[in-house]
């Protein structure tokens, strides 16, 4: 019969903590669940022997019987002893009676039933105990995914999901960003035995905006400015997120420049305050000018050329 390690078994040293041991075997318990690998026979092994492993390690009195076994395993095995009382390891029948140390009909090993019983664990499935069976369990999780628009994602929305036989109305908060899921508590599947509804896992995928380019909560939008306004200055509309707001144009306004709007970009998701809008200026060329507008650009070359040729 093998002998079981249960330190090694849930990753601890041997002086952990009564808290150490529970907080490794919860991480492990979760990943190992029968719940979440369903059909997967190595996953319901590894949590039977994690189970028991922590049915010995967080028992003051069989982690006290197991640690007194320890180095002496050899020879009790040899003796074919199991199962400690007052004076000493009981003799139940000589080592030629001993299982092959795996689990079997008991859900716990026979290394584990020899020395330990069953006088805490009563009748036990081949999953796990009855005591399991009965305690309340959480239900599990949901998924789905939402799309939204880009303003949508600004504002925030509200929205009614069905669920099978259940619709539910979901709310989102200004800020969401393309990819981030939101956990919605209680919205799951039921739980069992009295235990809490699983949540609703809700993958956010917001549609592209032809109009901006988002970075985390700044936003880029490109505005076409005609070159009369780029070079004498001005002012032009622009629509936002927040609406049409009047934008100042510098003389001499360059193509490609960047303004900085603080504040009227994305909302910060749970959070105060908003990112940047970055206006990049793209300057456009009339399609038609007039005899007259050709005279007068015509003039201001000339006086640019002769400007050039004066000597200070």
């Amino acid at each position: 019969m093998e002998y079981k390690d249960y330190y090694k078994t849930l990753g601890v040293e041997r002086n952990a903590t009564t808290d150490e041991i529970k907080k490794k075997y919860r991480k492990l318990a979760l990943k190992y669940h029968p719940d979440k690998n369903q059909g997967n026979k190595e996953a319901e092994d590894k949590f039977k022997e994690i189970s028991e492993a922590y049915d010995v390690l967080s028992d003051a009195e069989k982690r006290k019987k197991y640690d007194q076994l320890g180095s002496n395993w050899k020879q009790y095995e040899q003796q074919g002893f199991s199962g400690q009382t007052s004076g000493g390891w009981q003799n139940f029948g000589g080592a030629g009676g001993f299982g092959s140390g795996g689990f079997g009909g008991g859900g716990f090993s026979d290394f584990f039933e020899m020395f330990f019983g069953q006088s805490d664990g009563g009748q036990r499935s081949g999953r796990w105990s009855s005591s399991q069976q009965s305690r309340p369990r959480k239900g599990k999780d949901l998924s789905a995914n939402l799309t939204l628009t880009l303003l949508e994602a600004y504002q925030g929305s509200q929205r009614l999901l069905n669920l099978g036989d259940n619709t539910i109305k979901i709310s989102i908060n200004p800020g969401v960003k393309d990819g981030q899921t939101l956990r919605v508590k209680g919205k799951g599947n039921p739980g069992m035995n009295g235990g809490e509804a699983g949540d609703l896992l809700l993958k956010i995928n917001i549609n592209t905006d032809g109009d901006y380019i988002r970075d985390g909560d700044d936003l880029t939008k490109t505005v076409l400015v005609d070159v009369y306004t780029a070079i004498l200055g001005g002012k032009i509309n622009v629509n936002t997120l927040k609406g049409t707001i009047s934008v100042p144009i510098k003389p001499g306004t360059q193509n490609n420049s960047v303004l900085r709007l603080k504040e009227m970009g994305m909302p910060h998701y749970g959070k105060k305050g908003f990112g940047n809008l970055l206006i990049k200026i793209q300057l456009v060329l009339p399609s038609y000018i007039s005899e007259k507008e050709r005279e007068l650009i015509q003039q201001a070359a000339d006086l640019r050329e002769g400007e050039k040729g004066v000597v200070s």
